[in-house]
Formats: structure tokens, sequence, C-alpha cells
């Protein structure tokens, strides 16, 4: 039985009937608010008290009984007030450790962060890098919020943390980076209920709980989703605790085959010891579930994937109402993280009763080379009810600092850095058994070896933990490692990368051609580190990339390119210059790429409209490469990763296919995939790839039609801030394709300078190029044809000289691709990068010839 015949209806009489017979159970309806002992709301930087959901935040001042610094902070503003918080419009920075001290009674506490970089004097905090700890857990570490901020889909940064204080102060530290500077535009310091993270988490494949030791633990609010409704801000959480649960278009997997639900939030019954506040009704009165009750198929399952720091453990919170069914039998499903049962047979009515607040914590292990966190819903196997379906309300995911106290993935932050610091590191107490010593022992051992080494370069500004590049367990690179000179008792290094690689640059000349990794020169940051802009003593600009060896997925990304880049020679591939494997480190140096990332030309940024001819091009070169990848051998490559920030312009809009980190070798002959974790790019990630684990070249296909509708559209393959069912543009621009109107989204600033047929040709290619089976899209070599066959039809249009219909569908054209090309193992006696461009100019001639023949026939 439903809880009312629409979404909203009342709930049946039997069932409340059996609630007016149940007066010995407490039951709330109504929503208690937590009023909190401490609060603390700064406005930094500010002369004036500011207003924000009703709270007001205190101006600070430099000298303020709260703040304490051993040099002169700054208090600064921007006139372009934003519009997401006006308390984004001040900041305090910070030249030197600084630090906030709140008198507090031992609670535990939120601390949420808020950070806005804008240009004040002589301080430009666009280029601010710094850290920030409380109470000795480091928070973040060498953060560069302006990065931060251009890799979400947020105008500023907004961290919030709880942290579980014994004493009677807790101390909010800004450390910057060896010279640089830290800053904040506005700090939260409340006390929280001390019932909203206990240890009640289940690990996964346990039934019970196992303690955390939350007492001692801080921990970060990644993710709070109202998987269900609308966003929820700050002032309408009712509960009191000012949360803000952000809506669900972002990280559901796919809309396809799923619908929301919701009743009124006067139903929702919170049954005491749940806290009223754990989760607001707007939350529990709202849900997921799957569109099709009779979904013969129990298989289905409604997926979300979040992005995660690999090595940290994370507690999932998921809360659960059933809001749609008030009978027990009806609704049984399973309830998945990362591919594994975390709750079977859950029947939410029997459990707790027809929309009865719930929720279920569990344990996840984000182990090493792991970034993404899937959690999945579906109806139990086998089960005997009539509904296939399954239910979802709201998820929080937070993560738990590691053994060294940090929540960003670094160590903890050593005593100065930059100047006097007031940080207190918290020791780690280990046993004392002669295992642990030995192992303490052999650690140092290695971190003085590798400081020796690196003492020449003392200035440079590096705090990275100084490990080998073949240091990962990756057993294809065992063979690989460095060794020590026994001629010599200087330790020589002894390079082991493939001389394939190109020119062996020293760590000195990488420092001299980076200023010393300027944070200035970053062109970019990822998984493996950051890649800096940098000039070679012969004046030629190249771009740097330095593997972070903290990171286990910048090392295995590290390797792979290592491994792939040693065989790859393409015009259309980003070019390898050379490498530096001295002093511990791991860099990589390319062919500088002037016109930077395809996604910078197409929005958010202030860069000139590329014209319809020049997206055409670099569509066509991006294809060139890829179909390189997929041919150039037996089993070819799968790029697992394309994407229009991968795709990179030099000087002339050239495009060359970059980061082959996540890359793949491709499946053998007697084999049609290759089953592999899913690894990729939300918003680009094939959904077959994603339900089966079977990794094709389609699967590189279907990312490079999301990036040609993300071309012509000129807007994020996923964009959470548009309506519902604009949000995932592979999902908006098929809706408009099959509807013959793909003209009316197209970039504005190319109406009525693209024709008609060139068009409906494009939108033809992408359209099979997202097909949801991977049987029925095309090869990347049909794809390169068609879309050559689109730019011709656009010139010839263009010249006047051309009026036919293009409705042809893919592969009706007599394809001729050009020879499989091979590949370039000049490390072991194959062809040159000369003899390779050479290959490339055959190509690009043999196609052009053809197409002037297709397109335009003569006799002959």
């Amino acid at each position: 039985m439903k809880l009312g015949h629409q979404m909203g209806g009342p709930l049946p009489f039997i069932f409340l009937l059996t609630v007016m017979h149940l007066p010995c159970l407490p039951l709330f309806h109504a929503q208690s608010t937590y009023t909190p002992k401490d609060v603390f709301l700064i406005d930094c930087g500010s002369s004036t008290n500011t207003t924000v959901d009703g709270r007001t935040f205190t101006a600070d001042s430099a000298d303020s009984s709260l703040l304490s610094s051993s040099v002169h902070s700054v208090a600064a503003s921007t006139s372009a007030r934003t519009a997401a918080s006006p308390v984004l419009a001040t900041a305090r920075i910070f030249p030197n450790s600084s630090s906030y001290t709140f008198p507090v009674s031992p609670s535990r506490f939120w601390i949420r962060l808020y950070f806005y970089p804008f240009s004040f004097n002589a301080y430009d905090l666009n280029s601010a890098v710094f850290s920030v700890v409380a109470n000795g857990f480091t928070l973040l570490s060498d953060v560069h919020v302006t990065s931060s901020i251009q890799n979400s889909n947020s105008v500023f940064l907004f961290k919030e943390y709880s942290v579980n204080v014994s004493s009677t102060t807790l101390t909010v530290s800004f450390e910057p980076a060896m010279g640089s500077y830290a800053f904040i535009n506005a700090l939260e310091v409340v006390s929280m209920p001390s019932d909203i993270l206990v240890d009640n988490s289940s690990p996964l494949g346990m039934n019970s709980p196992e303690p955390l030791g939350m007492e001692s633990t801080a921990a970060e609010c990644m993710y709070r989703i109202n998987v269900g409704g609308p966003a929820v801000s700050p002032s309408n959480d009712s509960t009191g605790l000012f949360r803000t649960w952000a809506a669900n278009e972002t990280n559901l997997f796919s809309t396809a085959g799923v619908r929301n639900v919701s009743t009124s939030r006067n139903a929702i019954v919170y049954t005491p010891p749940l806290p009223t506040y754990i989760a607001p009704p707007v939350v529990y009165s709202t849900a997921l579930q799957m569109e099709d009750n009779q979904m013969p198929d129990n298989s289905f399952n409604i997926s979300w994937v979040f992005s995660v720091d690999p090595e940290f453990v994370y507690v999932v919170r998921l809360h659960l109402c059933e809001i749609y069914f008030s009978t027990a039998g009806v609704r049984i499903f399973e309830i998945y993280l990362q591919n594994q049962t975390a709750y079977h047979s859950i029947d939410l009515v029997y459990t707790k009763g027809a929309a009865h607040a719930y929720y279920r914590d569990f344990t996840v292990n984000s182990s090493a080379g792991i970034s993404s966190l899937w959690i999945q819903i579906g109806p139990t196997p086998n089960a005997a009810v009539s509904n296939n379906n399954a239910i979802l309300n709201g998820i929080e995911i937070w993560k738990l600092n590691n053994s060294a106290g940090s929540l960003d993935g670094a160590m903890v932050l050593p005593a100065s850095r930059s100047g006097s610091s007031r940080f207190k590191i918290v020791p780690i107490v280990g046993g004392a058994s002669a295992g642990v010593v030995a192992m303490v022992l052999i650690v140092v051992g290695l971190l003085v070896f590798c400081r020796k080494k690196s003492k020449v370069y003392k200035h440079s500004p590096s705090a990275w933990l100084p490990l080998p590049i073949h240091g990962g367990n990756s057993a294809s690179m065992a063979s690989k490692v460095s060794t020590v000179s026994h001629k010599s008792g200087t330790g020589s290094y002894v390079s082991s990368v493939p001389s394939s690689l190109g020119r062996q640059f020293s760590f000195a000349e990488i420092l001299e051609a980076t200023n010393n990794f300027d944070e200035a020169q970053v062109l970019g940051v990822g998984g493996f580190g950051k890649v800096f802009k940098g000039m070679t003593d012969e004046g030629t600009k190249v771009a740097v990339k330095r593997g972070n060896p903290r990171s286990e997925q910048g090392i295995t990304e590290f390797q792979t390119e290592i491994d792939m880049l040693s065989k790859l020679r393409h015009r259309h591939l980003v070019s390898l210059i050379g490498y530096c494997d001295e002093n511990c480190e791991m860099i990589l140096v390319y062919e500088y790429m002037a016109n930077g990332p395809l996604r910078s030309h197409l929005y958010g940024t202030d860069l000139p409209p590329l014209s319809w001819r020049q997206r055409l091009d670099i569509c066509i070169g991006a294809a060139r490469g890829l179909h390189y990848l997929h041919t150039g051998a037996a089993q070819g490559i799968i790029h697992r990763d394309v994407k229009t920030t991968n795709i990179l312009l030099d000087e002339n809009l050239v495009a060359k296919v970059s980061d082959f980190g996540l890359s793949k070798t491709g499946p053998t002959l007697d084999r049609t995939h290759v089953s592999t974790a899913v690894k990729g790019s939300f918003g680009y990630l094939d959904p077959e790839y994603f339900r089966r684990q079977q990794l094709t070249e389609k699967s590189d296909v279907y990312s490079f039609g999301v990036v040609l509708m993300e071309v012509l559209c000129a807007r994020p393959a996923i964009n959470p801030a548009l309506p519902r069912d604009q949000v995932n543009i592979a999902e908006w621009a098929m809706h408009w394709q099959k509807m013959g109107l793909l003209d009316q989204i197209v970039d504005p600033h190319l109406a009525g300078t693209i024709n008609t047929n060139s068009l409906r040709k494009y939108g033809e290619t992408a359209e099979k190029c997202l097909a949801e089976q991977g049987i029925d899209r095309p090869a990347m070599g049909d794809v390169l044809w068609n879309l050559e066959y689109a730019l011709q039809l656009q010139e010839t249009a263009m010249a006047g000289a051309m009026d036919e219909d293009s409705r042809n569908q893919i592969l009706e054209l007599p394809i001729r691709l050009p020879a499989q090309e091979h590949w370039d193992t000049s490390g072991a006696g194959g062809h040159s990068m000369n003899s390779m461009a050479s290959e490339e100019d055959s190509e690009d001639a043999t196609a052009s010839a053809l197409f002037s023949q297709l397109v335009n026939p003569q006799g002959r």
C-alpha cells in the first residue's frame, strides 16, 4: 500500500490508526532545534558586523583578543561583492604564522572555513598557498585555493570539519608556504551535538558496528546530499545546525529509470533515541526511487559516484525513510558500497515503520589508487516481493584523519617553514616492540639518504616526501629500480628510465626552468601533482609535470604515463621532451601547449570564442590522436580519461591528446574487453563500462561523444546549477538531437555560421558515439571520417558549391581508412620521430585526397 495515491498525499487511515494505538512509544513529528553552547562567527578582515542566514558574523580586527600573529596581519576588501555571501567581500591576510584562539567548553565542534580569493594592493590571493591546522589536526596542507575552486562548481571554497576538543581552547592556525601568505574570509567555530558523529559505523562485510575512536578523531564533511529534493541552505536546515545539503544532480550517475517521490514533512516520525536534528524533515520527506516498480530485471541499480582522496577512512551515512509504501514486505532492497554488499535485504517498513526516519553508517577504506566512492541501491535478487524497487533519502560522507593527524593527505606540518609558529604537533605514540623500532630506523635511513642527496637544493620550496620514482608496488616497474653505483661513495644515481623518454634533465635544471616551482607558474593540478610552465636553458617553453610521491594514485598514474610515453609518438599526442628522476623526484617534461586545454576556449574564461571551422579542426585532430591509440598496435591503447581538459591546443590551435595516467592496454585478439576497476571522470564515463567493468575502445568513443556535445554547446559535461533535465549534457543534448532540434542548443557565438548539413552530420556522429551499448557505437576511425565529412560539408557550403542532403548514417560512406599506424619503438629499433611524422603527413594527404573525390566527384 502506498502512502497516498500521489506524492505528498496523506498517510493511509490504517497506518494512522496503528500509530494512535501505540501511546507508550514516544514519537516526534515536530522538529526541535539544537542550541549550541559556544558560537563564534567571524567576518575576517571586516570592520562591521555582517548578518547572513539570520546569524551575525562579528567583525575581527588586528588587535582582537581572538587573533594572534607574529607579524601584523592585513585586513583586505574587494569592491566586487560576490552574490554568494556578503562575508566573502573581506579577508584577513597573514604574511606569517597566525592563529585564532577560541575559549570553549570541551565538546565536539564544527569548524567552517570560507575562502574567496581576490587582489588587494600588493596581495593577489589567487596565488596564495598555505596550510591550516586546528588543535594539532592538519585540515589543509599547502592548499592553492584558486586551483581548488577551478576544480569545483563553485565561485568560492567552503570547507567543513568536525574536531573533538578536550581542553578549554580551540586554536585554528594559518601557516603560509615559503614566499607566500595565507588568508581567510570567514570562519565558524560552533559546538555541535555529541551524538552526530558516534562509533556506530559498520565496516563493509560486517553486520555490527566497530569503534573508530571518534572521541579522538577529526573529520571533514566531504558531501551532504538531499537525494530526493532540492538543495537546502543553512537557514533552511530547520534543526539549528545550519548545514548545507546539496541537491542530487552532480553525483547521480544517471537519471535514466529513476524518479523523485515525496510526502508531507509533518508525516516524518523521529523515534528516540534518534535525535531529531540528525537530518531535517525536508531530507526524510523526499527520496529517489526507481521509476518502474514492475521492472523485470532486478539487477538494475541506482548509482552515485563521489570523488575521494585515496588512503583515507570514510564514514558513509545513508538516510533512509519509507515514504511511498506503508506495508512490510513490499519493498526489499540492497545497499552496495564499492561494489560490495553493505546492507542485505532491507525492508524499511518492517525494520522501522512507514515514514520513520532512520540512518545507517558504514566504514569504507579508500585504498591506494582508488579515487572514487560508489554508492548503489537496487532490488534484492530473487526476493518474493511485488515491487522490484529501492529508495534513498540522503547521503553524508565524512573523511577521517589519517595516522599523521591529517585530513589533507599530507603529514602533520613541521614546527616552522616560514617563520615562528604556534603549531603544536600531536605525537603519534606507537608500541615499543622491536619490529616497530626497526621499521622506524629503516624509514629514517631512507629519508636521511634522500635528504643528503637533496641538500644542494635546500632552497627549493618543496615540502614533499622524497621517495624514489619507482618506489611503488607496481610489479611492472620492479625491474626498473634505480641503483647506487658501487664505484662511488657519494651514491651516484643511475637512471633506469627508458632512453626513449628523451633528454635527462638535472634537478637543478628543473628548478631553474620553473623558477623554483613558482606557484604563479602552475598550469594545472591533478592526482599526480602539479604541472608548471617552464623554460629550458635553450629558451624552449615546456610544461613540467612533477609527480607527488605522497599520492599512491599519483605514483601509479605516473608510472603508467612513463610506460605509455615510451611507446607513443604522434602529431596529435602531446610530445615528451625529457624527464628527471634525480634527487628522488619523478618529473616529466612535455612540449608547452600555448593555448592550454580545449575547455578554456569553450566556457569559463574571457578567451575569444572558437569558430565552427576551428572547432571541427580541433575535434578532428583529437579523433586522429585517439584513432592512433586504438589502432597503432595489436592490442592498442584505451585512454580512459577523454575530456576537454585533456585535449590541449598549441599556438596554432592544433589539438593534441594528453594525460595518459589512466590509460590501459586494450584486449588481446581473443578477447573483446579488458576487465578492470572503473576509473575516469564523472560526466564522461561510459555507462556500459561502469555497469559491467568491461573496458573497450568504445568507452573512449562514448567520452569523445560527450566532448563533441561540449564543443557544440559550450557548456560543462555536468552543470549542477542547471535544472535537473539539463545537468548532464549527454542526456540533455541527445534529447534535442532526437527531436531534430540540435540547432536550438548550439553555442550562441556560432549562431548563423553553421551549415545545416554540417551540423546534421556532426549531430549524427555524436549521437552514435553516445549510444547506450558499446556495440552500437562506431570505431574512432569512423568518427574521424564523419567529422572530416562534416568539415567538407561546411567548407563546400561556404564556397557555395554544394547543395545536397547529407542524411547518410555512420558507416554508410565507403570507408577507406589509412593503413594502421605503428608504435614508435625507437628505443628498441623501431621508427624514429621523423618517420612517425611522415606517416602522419601521409595520413592527412590520403584523407584529404579521398574526401575531395567524395565531396566533389569528378570523372576519371
